[in-house]
């Protein structure tokens, strides 16, 4: 599912609301989750999940197509571990 068909879906299950109102909504909701994760912060979700962020250290690569060792830097990628709720969902 992507973004335009969740607010669809969402518009769909509520005919009283505007579906600029709900893009808002939606858009909203993504715009605060990147903003905690990139002040740091972990969000969690009852239920479904937890983001939060990961360090990865500076290493030393190699370039797939030439085989040199390239210096590839530390950064921070986002993780997901799923929720109780969900994992069970998923497994019967």
């Amino acid at each position: 599912m992507i973004k335009s068909e969740l607010i669809n879906k969402i518009a769909e299950d509520n005919p009283h609301l505007f579906h600029r109102d709900v893009e808002r909504i939606v858009s909203k909701i993504f715009d605060e989750i990147t903003d905690a994760l990139s002040r740091g912060d972990r969000v969690e979700l009852r239920g479904f999940g937890a983001f939060s962020i990961k360090s990865r250290p500076s290493r030393i690569g190699r370039n797939p197509r030439t085989g040199e060792k390239v210096e590839v830097a530390e950064k921070r990628v986002p993780y997901f571990k799923t929720g109780k709720d969900l994992r069970e969902k998923l497994n019967g």
